[in-house]
């Protein structure tokens, strides 16, 4: 199997997916936020089973035996996942800054708070579930270079191609959502430029060449973006059913 050629197949697929162009009303962002809010929340789990592999999260501590850059990079993301800044200033947590996104656009966080509370996937929709299910499995028992091949190909690598034209539909239809914006934009613009260069070096720090683990990384990563692709599909499935109820209503 070309692994290469069906990452990047799989990748172009992602950066064109007919999602975007659905987001068209304030309601359509509410859709679309109330799922997607679950990939926010998993990508924290893979970051920090990453932490725990390639930093020292224990006591008593010892020096990591991972290239210090890579350490570095890793420490870095946390900081800025866990305290970035605030669009009025002051810090937040990504995860925090897209909740309040959401409240922001009126969309609704009873799912997302069950599911935080109680770890009980079962009340999504099959395409969410089994992406979170894979990610949250992934950080949990899977291996280093599995969790680092869907942390870059799946997210570092992959974001800023996939929040560019949502960005570009938010401007082009006059959204306001400023808070939403500027969390995309800060994905971008992080994500886009040193991150994704240093989360490639963590993977290949993590594979080493070995024939072998490329290959269990390549599975990992493909299988986060078939994942994302499914939750895209069914997210725009969402969006056009709302959008045909409402048409309904007015006429």
């Amino acid at each position: 199997m070309n692994y290469s050629t069906t990452i990047e197949s799989l990748h172009s697929n992602l950066q064109s997916h007919a999602l975007y162009k659905s987001l068209n009303r304030i309601e359509d962002l509410q859709v679309f936020m109330s799922w997607h809010a679950f990939a926010v929340w998993d990508f924290m789990s893979l970051l920090k089973s990453l932490q725990n592999t390639i930093t020292c999260t224990s006591l008593p501590w010892r020096p990591s035996s991972y290239p210090k850059d890579v350490v570095r990079f890793i420490n870095e993301i946390v900081v800025g996942e866990e305290s970035d800044a605030c669009l009025n200033g002051g810090y937040i947590d990504h995860f925090t800054m897209y909740v309040e996104a959401m409240k922001e656009v009126g969309a609704s966080v009873d799912n997302l708070n069950y599911v935080l509370e109680t770890c009980d996937f079962s009340i999504l929709p099959g395409p969410i579930k089994n992406f979170v299910e894979f990610n949250i499995g992934l950080a949990q028992n899977g291996r280093p270079h599995e969790v680092a091949a869907a942390f870059f190909y799946g997210r570092e690598n992959l974001i800023p191609d996939i929040f560019t034209p949502i960005v570009a539909e938010i401007n082009k239809k006059s959204l306001k959502c400023p808070n939403f914006k500027y969390y995309l934009e800060r994905h971008i613009e992080l994500d886009g430029s040193e991150h994704g260069v240093l989360a490639k070096k963590c993977l290949d720090s993590l594979t080493g060449g070995d024939a072998d683990l490329e290959r269990e990384a390549m599975d990992a990563a493909k299988t986060s973006l078939i994942l994302r692709e499914k939750m895209w599909s069914f997210i725009l499935g969402e969006i056009e059913k709302t959008s045909r109820s409402t048409t309904f209503l007015i006429h």
